[in-house]
């Protein structure tokens, strides 16, 4: 049996209605649900039935004593609004759900009590496939080349340090996150690993609803998040707002033992602590005016602030090679950081008719401003005196402005042709400016320094560094559905213009290149609830922000990282074969993927034959093109719910990288092999638990094992979160406890060694455990579970 199934009022196809079938005979239950179209095709044996076709919020419709012998196509169904049941609809599903589409799994964001209060990085921690380390870089199977867009575009929120602006974004304003492993032609062709697409809530319910939430916790932190919407039949207004007051504390170690001879100092300790305060305030308002049925218009305001004080402090101590101490220091940083990002996005949709006919346009510019005073000074614990005195100001701007329009017409219900442009312009500005404290005078005599010391301008570092990009992309790709098979093939061509200039610099630095991306998707469907899909895709990872920045970081005076403005982009061909398989209490789902990438950059680390004031030899890190990688993989995620209040949900992932290449000093002239082999794995379990008096109690496990580069080495990395919630005054309220890294332990440890020259063991834990409550407060709805609205972010539904 066949047919469609549509909203009576939009005249818009219902995605995840039920087609309910109850054979009169045998009394058995059976049916299935529509697609993203609101098509249904179900299997069935010959016999009478009763159906009805349901979807919540609507009427039901029921076709009595149904004869079905022969296949029949029902035609068009169309369901009506029930007005009586709109205020028991609830906008966050009770639990997170996934759907798998040809080029991409979409993972809603439900209940996850262990994001409750958290931000856009405790959501991404909980995706299968997607891993977040202690400094919040995000990594998917493993590779840290990861595009982010936010509602299927590049935004200012992850501009210009994507781990930093994830941090400010709040959990409640996001809706669900797609992970795209396999690209289809209709997306960038940035980010080697894949992209991840977050899409923030656009509430879409009749009348006006929304919840109010406040968060408290330890260390020091305070929260409140107010989502709402209002929908009439020609306006829907929404907003998402949430401020974040939290002090959150680090720490890491370093050994560092100087193999070098003749090394005054030869081994180095240093423990730092890190005393952040942060301040934040997020808020999102659009509204959508629907022209007509079938199109209408969208415009959003994004305003993001946030203010940061912070006072990091380094106690380091110098021995000698006879293991006396000597010159020991305590070195303080005192950081004041403001940013400001405010984005004004304008979407028009026009869907011609419901065979799938439709345009969209989307304008998009943005602007990121962030200023940073860092005040440094270090004193000698020995003998008191003021060995260093620093400021530092930096600078960072950008804007950025994007055009981008798609077109996608269908032809019958099983082909679709698809054309799109997007232009994207960036323009990133950083100034660097540092004054010292100067300790000798004209004759090189030594002089004490003192906290009134007059500050001189270190003409040798102090830069500003102007990074324009202009890509433009045109892409058109093909799909068709067959009887099982699937096929989405495209071609994307983008052209890259690039301008670098420096305040050092007489020259203007200019590249350009033009690449095509060819794409291919393929899904056969053995039978309902198990296919197999086939990927290949072409990517680049293009250099910007601190890779080519050539300023020196100073969160340590002997260990900087600097970028390389010579910096090539990386190609890289992905291939990926996937298989997904449904029982009635389990999912699986599976792949193998290969990642092919030419002039793979690598972190180089090495001795710069610098010293600090204190005779510390300096350790700079920077980014070359160095090396071929080919990485090969496995990863697969499991859905197990035994019980109905125990539901199960684990995702693992080993992969084997390996790397050829060298790397010779252009300044000492010393040669070094990079080439090394490594396997890694991630593995994570989620539990969710329904204990008695209905408290939900919600475990999430991860490790991540062991791995190592050409001149590091990394252990393995355990850690868990708790949270318990329990719903009260009639369920229109829940309150939650939530506790991250409940033991402490999410701390990367790491040794380095560069031959006769450095032996180094570190630790570095960018969080410490973190305790949060939680209360929300659900105004016009009733806690009740519903299949999300979807919406059309990222392009067509093949």
């Amino acid at each position: 049996m066949t047919g469609k199934v549509i909203d009576k009022t939009t005249q818009q196809p219902l995605e995840y209605a039920t087609v309910v079938l109850k054979n009169l005979k045998t009394k058995t239950i059976s049916g299935g649900i529509t697609d993203a179209k609101g098509f249904f095709d179900i299997k069935t044996p010959q016999g009478t039935y009763d159906i009805s076709f349901e979807f919540i919020s609507f009427k039901s419709k029921k076709l009595p004593n149904q004869v079905l012998s022969v296949n029949k196509n029902f035609g068009t169904i169309i369901l009506q609004e029930d007005l009586k049941s709109l205020d028991e609809v609830v906008i966050i599903a009770e639990k997170t759900t996934v759907d798998i589409r040809l080029d991409k799994k979409v993972f809603n964001i439900g209940k996850d009590l262990s994001i409750r209060g958290g931000n856009a990085s405790d959501v991404l921690g909980n995706v299968p496939s997607v891993q977040v380390d202690v400094e919040g870089n995000v990594s998917l199977r493993g590779n840290e080349n990861v595009t982010i867009l936010i509602d299927g575009r590049p935004s200012a929120l992850v501009g210009l340090n994507g781990a930093d602006a994830l941090r400010q974004i709040p959990a409640e304003a996001i809706e669900k996150v797609e992970v795209i492993t396999s690209p289809s032609a209709r997306y960038d062709a940035e980010g080697t690993a894949g992209i991840l697409n977050i899409i923030l809530r656009k509430n879409k319910l009749t009348g006006f609803n929304g919840s109010l939430q406040f968060d408290v916790g330890y260390p020091e932190r305070y929260g409140a998040a107010f989502n709402a919407n209002w929908r009439t039949e020609k306006w829907n207004l929404f907003t998402n707002t949430g401020f974040r007051y939290r002090a959150v504390p680090g720490n890491s170690f370093i050994d560092r033992k100087n193999l070098i001879s003749g090394t005054e100092n030869a081994r180095i300790i240093e423990k730092r602590n890190f005393g952040r305060l942060g301040r934040n305030l997020f808020t999102s308002f659009g509204a959508e005016y629907y022209i007509n049925d079938n199109s209408s218009v969208v415009g959003n305001i994004v305003y993001n602030i946030g203010n940061d004080d912070d006072v990091n402090t380094n106690n380091i101590e110098r021995f000698d090679s006879s293991g006396i101490l000597q010159n020991p220091s305590f070195r303080t940083e005192n950081e004041a950081e403001d940013e400001k990002r405010i984005q004004y996005t304008l979407d028009y949709v026009n869907k011609f008719d419901d065979k799938g006919k439709k345009l969209t346009i989307n304008l998009q510019y943005s602007t990121e401003v962030e200023d940073i005073l860092n005040n440094i000074n270090e004193f000698n614990t020995q003998t008191n005196n003021l060995n260093d005195l620093e400021k530092v100001i930096e600078d960072q701007d950008e804007n950025r402005f994007l055009l981008q329009a798609d077109y996608i017409h269908s032809v019958g219900e099983n082909i679709q042709y698809e054309a799109g442009y997007r232009g994207n312009y960036r323009d990133i500005f950083n100034s660097f400016f540092l004054e010292e404290a100067i300790n000798k005078d004209a004759n090189g005599n030594d002089i004490p320094i003192t906290l009134n010391t007059p500050l001189v301008p270190d003409n040798n570092l102090n830069n500003s560094f102007n990074y324009k990009e202009f890509v433009n992309a045109a892409y058109f790709q093909y799909g068709q559905k067959f009887d099982k098979i699937s096929l989405l093939a495209g071609l994307r061509y983008e052209y890259t213009s690039i301008e670098i200039e420096q305040q050092t610099s007489t020259s203007l630095d200019k590249k350009s290149y033009g690449n095509f991306f060819p794409t291919l998707n393929i899904g056969y469907e053995f039978r309902d609830g198990e296919n197999i899909t086939l990927g290949y895709n072409r990517r680049i990872r293009r250099p910007r922000g601190r890779f080519l920045n050539p300023f020196p970081s100073r969160s340590s005076e002997s260990n900087i990282f600097s970028g390389n403005v010579d910096l090539n982009p990386v190609f890289t061909d992905a291939l990926d074969i996937g298989y997904l398989r449904r029982w009635e209490k389990f999912t699986l789902s599976t792949s193998m993927y290969y990642n092919r990438s030419n002039d793979n950059w690598e972190f180089i680390q090495e001795n710069t034959g610098d010293v600090t004031d204190n005779n510390d030899p300096v350790l700079r890190r920077f980014p070359v093109n160095l090396s071929l990688e080919q990485r090969l993989g496995f990863e697969f995620t499991l859905n197990y719910r035994p019980f109905k209040a125990w539901n199960i949900n684990s995702d693992f992932n080993l992969f084997h990288v390996t790397t050829d290449g060298d790397y010779t000093n252009p300044t000492s002239g010393k040669f070094t092999d990079f080439s090394f082999e490594n396997t890694a794995f991630f593995i994570r379990l989620n539990q969710k638990i329904t204990l008695p008096s209905k408290i939900d109690l919600q475990i999430n496990s991860n490790y991540r094992g062991a791995s190592q580069a050409a001149q590091t080495s990394n252990k393995g990395i355990f850690s868990m979160n708790i949270a318990a919630s329990k719903d009260i005054f009639n369920e229109k309220a829940s309150i939650s406890l939530n506790v991250s890294d409940v033991f402490n332990s999410r701390k990367r440890m790491s040794t380095l060694f560069i031959p006769g020259e450095t032996d180094q063991y570190s630790e570095f834990q960018w969080r410490e455990r973190q305790i949060r409550l939680s209360f929300v407060y659900r105004f016009n709805q009733k806690k009740k579970k519903i299949r999300q609205e979807r919406d059309d972010d990222g392009g067509g539904e093949f």
